[in-house]
């Protein structure tokens, strides 16, 4: 549900209609009608054998309406930041520069690292430094992506526009006949909403906005509103990433055609999942293959069912030279079986208002909540205790959810797959399996926590340490 009305310009406008009180400003906002913005595709510069990717955070203003400049938080632009393209394998440093006025700390979701390089509540750095994220890229191909993690102030730096996607390719991936041109078939999709007050983004939660979670008005994708794509008739992969703060989106196709979805937040499903919707909580991830060859000449929107908006207009306007066919198989996972865990560790979501918590207790950066083993396999229980919605997010490593609300006939074919976010509706509960592998470190945490922003802050987040014992 939308709770939040502002008086934009155009309001005004009619105010001044209706009531014959003259208003200061009668120049309605228009939204920027534009095409689908593309972030750059960042490749690495090599120095030394390592893959460099050089970041600067800053302030910035961006076209959201016709002739307004906005302000705004970004990286290496005026909204969001580059996409970051990787090789599994890859030696990596991921130098962000903070040129705010604050300090923050920069956090690359989804990714699997040694925790003194996961840029969470325990590496900030300040105005004018530069942090740098080092570390060998050890994981399957997917869609990741980075943003602030600043302790208490999340919420706000990523509303404010600090995110950005990272793609890792290997060679599996490269072998498997996808659509790969990046920003010609292949879509980097960042889908958010916002609200806007006389053309300035307002973030300005009340206490019970940060029980619901802050959620906007206005839906835009890759920060544009309603912007259009122009595409080949051909098969065509979008990259869904879900960056709102604490809204879920169930999304579909305008003519409700079905489509394919081939990934989830880590790996590739194994095998392609017919769908005709798809519901993300904040900081889920999808792949998913549409295939227009047939709609030359055609127009279809990508729809938000629960509130009934357009996130994007696909316009197919041209024939393509280049022809792909999904394959029937996409990978082989490795799968843990719960009869091999060793232990079973149970988390329970629950608070109100502010005090918001995980097992009783809210996030304190001085505790460490729990000690997991290396390369032990594990079973965690997460239920929501709440009448609202909230997701679970773990650091470290990915996970498989085998059982909803008691029952693994209750898990969707599309949810049979890595993930490092996992929605959780008001009052069920889940179990996944994991296991910590590769780094072990007796002094500095990694976080699991809920990510609707708003009760991460609200201290709804716990650590862990990953020892060798």
């Amino acid at each position: 549900m939308r709770r939040r009305t502002f008086l934009s310009l155009s309001s005004i406008t009619a105010f001044t209609l209706l009531t014959g009180c003259e208003a200061k400003e009668t120049t309605p906002i228009r939204q920027k009608r534009n095409r689908l913005p593309i972030p750059e595709l960042l490749k690495p510069t090599l120095r030394d054998g390592v893959h460099h990717y050089d970041l600067q955070v800053k302030e910035a203003q961006h076209t959201f309406f016709e002739d307004i400049k906005t302000k705004t938080y970004a990286i290496n632009s005026t909204y969001l930041g580059p996409t970051l393209l990787m090789q599994n394998g890859d030696d990596v440093s991921i130098n962000y520069t903070n040129t705010l006025r604050e300090e923050i700390t920069m956090h690359g979701h989804g990714m699997h690292v040694p925790p003194s390089m996961d840029g969470t509540a325990h590496q900030p750095f300040a105005p004018n430094t530069t942090w740098s994220a080092k570390y060998t890229v050890k994981q399957k191909a997917c869609t990741n992506w980075y943003h602030p993690h600043t302790m208490d102030k999340t919420a706000e730096h990523v509303y404010m526009g600090l995110a950005g996607l990272i793609i890792i390719e290997d060679e599996e991936s490269k072998a498997l006949d996808l659509p790969k041109r990046y920003g010609v078939d292949d879509i980097p999709l960042v889908l958010q909403d916002r609200n806007f007050s006389n053309g300035e983004i307002d973030y300005s939660p009340s206490m019970m906005d940060i029980m619901h979670g802050y959620v906007g008005e206005t839906f835009i994708a890759n920060g544009a509103i309603e912007p259009t794509l122009d595409a080949e008739a051909k098969e065509i992969r979008f990259r869904i990433l879900n960056g709102s703060n604490s809204s879920v989106y169930t999304l579909a196709f305008s003519d409700a055609r079905i489509f394919k979805q081939i990934a989830t937040d880590n790996a590739f499903l194994e095998a392609p999942v017919e769908m005709r919707k798809l519901t993300l909580s904040p900081a889920e991830r999808a792949e998913i293959v549409i295939d227009v060859s047939e709609d030359l000449g055609k127009t279809l929107e990508l729809r938000e069912l629960r509130e009934q908006k357009t996130f994007l207009s696909i316009n197919v306007t041209q024939k393509s030279s280049i022809k792909t066919v999904l394959p029937a198989k996409l990978t082989t996972l490795t799968k843990y079986h719960p009869k091999d865990a060793l232990r079973t560790r149970k988390f329970t979501l629950s608070g109100m208002m502010r005090n918001l918590n995980i097992n009783g207790r809210s996030m304190n950066i001085n505790y460490i909540n729990e000690r997991v083993p290396l390369n032990q396999i594990e079973i965690w229980e997460i239920e929501n205790d709440m009448m609202i919605d909230h997701n679970f997010h773990i650091h470290a490593t990915h996970f498989m959810v085998f059982e909803r609300n008691g029952k693994t006939s209750t898990v969707p074919e599309n949810e049979k797959g890595y993930k490092d976010v996992v929605y959780l509706p008001a009052h069920q509960s889940l179990k996944f399996i994991v296991k910590m592998v590769d780094y072990e470190d007796n002094t500095v945490p990694y976080m699991y926590h809920c990510h609707y922003l708003e009760h991460e802050d609200a201290g709804m987040m716990g650590q862990f340490l990953v020892t060798n014992t």
